[in-house]
């Protein structure tokens, strides 16, 4: 029994240290003094300061129009995508998801600097457009994978019946299809809006003068030293994320209840 507990002990321990920083930003962010090593006792004026700061509100809305444009562009492209491979079967199957998925597994250091070369060549204002382009690039993975997860799970003699029946594929997509991946639509939209929400890496180098994303705003106002303010701000980021997560997460159980029901 002694030797069962070590495994349970030692994860706990590990993640009590790696949560340990993140613990401390959100309890300093109630911290009356402007030191961040010094308590003060509670307070709540630097998230009052927070959002009476204009540069911050516009970064913010910077941010959220970015991951909604880019999370819409990439359900037209993941879901399609994903229809597209359940449809027709090929040999290049395999090869053409890999490649799908490479834009969540190269380093995003080296996106930033292919889409900085790319849009360079190409003569594009670094701006809104070429953020929504670079984050569509590596959005579209978390929808492409949650769709195509369903569809290889739904069952098909649903779509073989309604056809038997008489209904056009039009109908079929719109009655059967669409009904049973919309849970899995849903998590990879909110994965991939988690996901662009928090990048810094790539919308720094391709981002212009004028656009300023909230996660880079964060980084540029760190350079200065870390400050209640910052604490308050990643604080309402790390809220936000935990949501989005968490309602991926709810949104796919209640599509695997669904699909086991039918």
């Amino acid at each position: 029994m002694k030797t069962k507990k070590w495994p349970f002990i030692y994860v706990g321990i590990i993640t009590v240290i790696t949560y340990i920083p993140i613990i401390m930003t959100v309890i300093y962010s109630f911290n009356a003094s402007k030191l961040t090593s010094v308590w003060e006792g509670f307070s709540l004026k630097w998230y009052e300061e927070l959002f009476r700061d204009r540069d911050l509100r516009e970064a913010l809305v910077n941010s959220l129009i970015l991951a909604l444009l880019s999370c819409s562009c990439a359900v037209l492209i993941g879901t399609t995508g994903a229809l597209g491979m359940y449809k027709k079967k090929n040999k290049m199957n395999d090869a053409v998801a890999y490649v799908a998925m490479l834009p969540i597994m190269i380093p995003e250091i080296i996106l930033g600097m292919v889409f900085l070369s790319v849009f360079s060549l190409m003569g594009l204002p670094f701006g809104m457009v070429t953020l929504v382009i670079a984050h569509t690039t590596f959005c579209v993975p978390y929808v492409y994978s949650m769709v195509k997860a369903r569809l290889v799970g739904m069952d098909k003699s649903l779509e073989e019946a309604a056809l038997d029946l008489g209904a056009s594929p039009v109908r079929v997509f719109f009655d059967i299809t669409l009904p049973q991946i919309i849970p899995a639509i849903l998590s990879g939209v909110m994965l991939a809006f988690a996901m662009s929400f928090d990048d810094v890496v790539i919308s720094i180098f391709v981002t212009g003068p004028k656009v300023n994303t909230l996660p880079v705003k964060i980084y540029t106002k760190l350079k200065t030293g870390v400050t209640p303010e910052i604490n308050a701000l990643a604080t309402v980021m790390l809220a936000i994320t935990i949501l989005l997560l968490i309602g991926a997460a709810m949104v796919g159980r209640i599509g695997k209840k669904k699909g086991k029901n039918l």
